[in-house]
């Protein structure tokens, strides 16, 4: 069939595997179900703002804003006091009887649900709420227009008038939180010396074509689902702080010394690494400020979400890294990225990270797609692992080389996967995780390739470094296509996080990384990049559902591909070939393979003969959807030396030990 084929060749298609799996039932084996399309992307497609091969349809739309966001941070008392102007405007077909913000600071307010431990301090407190210059006012049960209602994380705001299409409507807020302590924190917050500080504004929820309002509450284990909006944001901290944020600064004249900025220039515009502050020079880089304070502004425009970091105790690296924009995805994107590294000295390793975030700017902007942004930053500090903010990461706990370039490429992938590719990393955390822990794997591979005695060569693709091989079959995985405050808490072997289990960490990252990797050996690292670039480039700052990835991914492969993404996505089912019978006469060799599990999978056979040569054939993946258990592949009469299922071990065979033959024995 057609590739990804339009929605009655779909159903078509989905009466085939019904009656495929008749006819595998009479045969005692399974087959996987078709991946149906759910209602609401269906209305979508049928609506025209999404297309059944998996692309924005010419109806297309999404909902913008701007942000003016002023915030004041005291150190002292770890008060951050802020005030806002949103302006949003409502591009969909839709009126908007109502506006839902996300307060997710509020996670930290006592009483509110959680899915994970958190420090309770408080959460937010809102001093005002307006829309377009009228107060209103908080509803003690249901709002009524010119009011709004606080659950938690979620803020439901109903304007005097409702939101038509084309119109914009204007929100002044201002609001006050204590920043939380690290322990409890997760992803934010400060230990004393640095500030970090993310989710630290209200902002307005993304209402999309499918789902229309996103309410989903932050409950603390999952991530976000983020629109798009140009910020405009300051944060007035102590003169002798060093700031950085989501964006590129506008007032380093008002901010640095010359000689700071000297060396910035200089940074920015060169391949080597230059030390913008050192140790010995904290404190007196930047400008005196008015009364012991400065106020630090950053913009950026089409991004969705902007945080900051501060701290006295930072140095300052910087360099710059070279992307070749002549297949990205915004006009007018830079040739040369800004690379910024904020960490305390003495700190393990980080005297490599703008090394290790250069090479992952540009390694991600040629396996993937140019990066669009003006500058990535990665700072130290809070966290024991690494989380991913726009043109940001935040990286903790104690590193090695290895580890700390693998946190720094794996968060800074995230810029492509959910940063860009707008998924909703809450709904489908797998599409998200999944496949920036596909390119973590190459970068990994690709820069500790054994060039050099501080580049040791990994394999990061090695069974054993895949968390997925050890709970398929167990009975303790869970499939990747739940969402994410679904997981099971607690449980499964090893135990990978310490609150969630690994379930949900193998489901949402090695599984769908494992899966595109078997891709890969299938189609070709030259076919299968060229449909995951087509599905980047397609969706870049926009939302793309699940079956926009398989629609394109299918496209540029040539196959309904329903038969992986169901047992490898939807269920736990596993892939297990193994070496039958092998038996030779005058006509030829010939190898029985059997099929010992649930999934379906393409065999991949390779025969080595004595005299070096080597023959491949490969069971067709039809030939299992067909309800067959076994298959026989003849090769040419020979003398044998081994007989090997999948030799690359780019499959997704669980038990390797029977995919081996060799005379005398397996």
């Amino acid at each position: 069939m057609p590739p990804c084929s339009p929605a009655p060749l779909r159903r078509l298609a989905a009466l085939a595997a019904l009656v495929a799996f008749a006819a595998a039932a009479e045969a005692q084996r399974p087959v996987p179900y078709p991946v149906f399309v759910p209602p609401a992307v269906q209305r979508a497609v049928d609506a025209g703002t999404r297309t059944a091969d998996g692309r924005p349809g010419p109806r297309y739309w999404q909902n913008t804003a701007t942000y003016r966001l002023d915030a004041h941070l005291d150190p002292a008392s770890t008060l951050l006091t802020g005030t806002g102007t949103i302006a949003y405007t409502n591009a969909s077909p839709d009126t908007l009887q109502f506006i839902v913000l996300a307060l997710r600071q509020n996670v930290h307010a006592p009483g509110v649900p959680r899915n994970r431990p958190v420090a309770v301090t408080g959460g937010i407190t809102l001093a005002r709420l307006a829309v377009d210059g009228q107060d209103v006012a908080e509803a003690d049960g249901l709002p009524e227009p010119g009011q709004y209602r606080t659950d938690g994380t979620v803020l439901t705001l109903h304007p005097a008038r409702p939101v038509l299409p084309g119109a914009t409507v204007t929100l002044d807020v201002a609001w006050s939180y204590p920043v939380p302590p690290n322990t409890g924190a997760f992803r934010q917050g400060q230990d004393g010396e640095v500030y970090f500080l993310a989710y630290w504004y209200p902002q307005v929820a993304v209402y999309d074509d499918v789902g229309g309002w996103n309410t989903d509450p932050y409950l603390g284990a999952g991530e976000h689902y983020m629109g798009y909006a140009d910020y405009d944001v300051s944060l007035n901290v102590p003169s002798d702080w060093l700031v950085w944020g989501t964006g590129t600064l506008q007032n380093a004249a008002e901010i640095l010394t010359p000689e700071t900025r000297a060396r910035l220039a200089q940074a920015i515009s060169g391949d080597a690494v230059v030390h913008v502050v050192a140790a010995g020079e904290r404190g007196r880089a930047t400008q005196a400020g008015t009364d012991g304070r400065l106020t630090w502004r950053f913009r950026a425009e089409n991004v969705r979400d902007v945080a900051l970091s501060t701290s006295a105790a930072y140095v300052w690296d910087a360099t710059s890294a070279r992307v070749d924009q002549s297949e990205g995805v915004l006009s007018g994107a830079p040739e040369r990225v800004a690379i910024h590294t904020f960490y305390r000295p003495g700190t393990a390793s980080w005297e490599r990270s703008a090394e290790f975030e250069q090479f992952s700017i540009e390694h991600l902007s040629r396996l993937v797609m140019p990066y669009p942004y003006p500058a990535m930053t990665a700072v130290e500090g809070l966290i024991g692992g690494g989380m991913e903010f726009p043109m940001m990461t935040l990286v903790g706990g104690p590193r090695t080389d290895q580890s700390l370039m693998s946190v720094i490429y794996h968060e800074t992938s995230h810029m492509w996967f959910p940063m860009i590719v707008g998924s909703n990393e809450t709904a489908f955390t797998w599409m998200d995780e999944g496949l920036t822990s596909y390119n973590s794997n190459w970068g990994v591979t690709d820069f500790f390739d054994g060039s050099a005695a501080n580049r040791p060569r990994v394999d990061a693709w090695a069974r054993g470094r895949q968390a997925h091989y050890r709970l398929a079959g167990t009975g303790e995985a869970v499939e990747p296509m739940r969402h994410n405050d679904r997981f099971p808490t607690g449980g499964g072997t090893p135990q990978v996080d310490p609150v969630g289990g690994s379930a949900r960490v193998i489901a949402s990252y090695s599984t769908p990384a494992v899966m595109l990797h078997a891709l890969e050996g299938l189609y070709g690292r030259d076919r299968f990049l060229s449909a995951f670039r087509d599905y980047a480039r397609t969706w870049a700052f926009k939302h793309p559902q699940p079956t926009d990835f398989f629609g394109r991914m299918e496209a540029g492969l040539g196959e309904d591909l329903d038969w992986l993404w169901t047992p490898t996505l939807f269920e736990t089912w596993t892939v297990d070939h193994a070496v039958g019978a092998v038996t030779e006469d005058a006509s030829g060799m010939r190898v029985v393979v059997r099929d010992e599990a649930l999934a379906p999978f393409p065999a991949v056979v390779a025969v080595t003969y004595a005299d070096g040569r080597t023959e491949r054939q490969t069971v067709p993946v039809a030939t299992w959807l067909a309800g067959a258990t076994e298959a026989t592949l003849t090769f040419p009469a020979g003398e044998a030396t081994r007989v090997e299922i999948d030799p690359d071990r780019t499959g997704l065979d669980v038990d390797l030990s029977d995919n081996v033959w060799t005379p005398g024995g397996m």
